[in-house]
């Protein structure tokens, strides 16, 4: 027996002077929101205002349209398209009497289920508590409301199992949950330590929740003949991915880079989930490449681009050399594989514009590899063995005073091992 599904209104404010496609797209993606939480969204109603309105975020009038629209599609919960003040959601629970939440516990609710690793679990329930904190006071009656069971919107630790904390148990909740975060992200750290001592150049995937980054990864593998057992989880739906996966793209002129993939951005992300995933994010801030991949279908990819932009200099990354993957554009009626300039127009799922992408990798990470004839002595032959693994050996030839290597190799090992080159 099928379980009843939560119905819902969706409620947004268009700030006089926005575009109308940017506020309409945000509707849309808040409805696509809901429907990864399992609930039904049965209506929706909109209002254009000069500023909202600090004690209902919405007009009295918009409030009664929102009642009545509520009774007759009989729904249970209002959304809101934006953070709401925990005051705006007291007086809007006692006007529309129903459950009431906003975008934000919305997306922190689509991450907790999401949340599969042990890091990714700490950094939802940080951000968790960090919205709730503020709204603890008079709002204990609101929180229980929202802590609802069954399928829908259950936020799992914002409702009645938190009623019992106060403000000082939660912070020092946090504290803790801090500490075992910081443990993991040191790990973290020290791996990306180690590659860059290793001089392994690393691509970062980034771009908007949904736009194919899990799907160019498992591509990359394939094309490259990786063993199936790296693809990563990927699925058509919002924040399908919020761990950081990093795969070793091999070359076979051993010029092999790492490949990472991080959690998707949004419309409004939650700034407390921005800084709950900073460190997670950080592996895109130490990258020598960004692939900026792009869901060249959607009509607003524009807006996508700006979006994950944006986010991206909140967290301080910038100036990092971009590449542009405009995916899907099988279904965008446009050429393709295609090569302009710094982007790259693709078919992840049918494979089709990988190896034009790894080109254009190869170009940008590259740069620093020059050509040269070395003699290796026979007593060093660790020297021809690192030859063979980390750089691309173009001839072999064997003389009475040892090996000559004609080889394709890094500007440092060039420079290493400069007492074998012949001139």
């Amino acid at each position: 027996m099928m379980e009843n599904r939560e119905k819902a209104i969706l409620v947004g404010v268009q700030i006089k002077g926005s575009r109308d496609e940017e506020f309409d797209y945000s509707m849309e993606e808040l409805g696509e929101l809901a429907a990864a939480c399992d609930v039904e969204v049965v209506g929706m109603v909109t209002q254009k205002l000069d500023r909202i309105n600090g004690s209902h975020y919405i007009g009295k009038g918009k409030i009664e349209e929102v009642n009545t629209l509520k009774e007759m599609m009989e729904a249970d919960t209002v959304i809101f398209d934006d953070e709401l003040s925990p005051s705006q959601i007291r007086n809007l629970e006692v006007d529309l009497d129903c459950k009431v939440i906003d975008r934000t516990i919305l997306i922190l609710d689509i991450f907790a289920r999401r949340a599969k690793t042990k890091e990714a679990q700490l950094q939802v329930e940080i951000a968790k508590m960090q919205y709730m904190l503020p709204r603890l006071v008079g709002l204990r009656a609101s929180l229980g409301r929202q802590g609802g069971g069954g399928a829908g919107l259950s936020n799992k630790g914002t409702g009645e199992t938190k009623l019992e904390l106060d403000r000082r148990k939660i912070e020092e909740k946090i504290v803790v949950l801090g500490r075992e975060l910081a443990s993991i992200v040191g790990q973290r750290e020290v791996q990306r330590r180690q590659r860059k001592k290793n001089e392994i150049p690393v691509v970062s995937l980034v771009g908007y929740t949904n736009a194919g980054k899990s799907t160019i990864m498992n591509a990359m593998l394939q094309v490259h003949n990786q063993s199936e057992e790296k693809q990563v989880f990927e699925k058509d739906m919002l924040f399908a991915t919020l761990e950081t996966s990093i795969r070793s793209i091999q070359q076979s002129d051993q010029k092999s880079f790492l490949l990472t993939d991080t959690v998707g951005f949004v419309k409004k992300l939650p700034h407390h989930l921005v800084k709950a995933f900073r460190s997670t994010l950080e592996e895109a801030a130490e990258a020598d490449l960004l692939i900026h991949v792009v869901d060249f279908s959607n009509p607003n990819h524009q807006q996508l681009i700006d979006t994950t932009n944006e986010t991206l200099k909140s967290i301080g990354i910038e100036d990092i050399p971009t590449i542009i993957a405009y995916n899907k554009a099988d279904l965008a009626d446009v050429p393709f594989p295609s090569i302009e300039g710094e982007a790259v127009y693709l078919s992840a799922k049918q494979k089709v514009g990988i190896k034009e992408l790894t080109e254009l990798i190869r170009k940008k990470i590259f740069k620093d590899y020059v050509q040269c004839k070395l003699l290796i002595p026979f007593d060093q032959g660790q020297i021809i063995s690192y030859f063979n693994n980390y750089a691309h050996v173009l001839q072999t030839e064997y003389e009475e005073n040892g090996t000559i290597l004609q080889v394709e190799c890094k500007k440092s090992d060039f420079e290493k091992y400069r007492e074998y080159v012949l001139n």
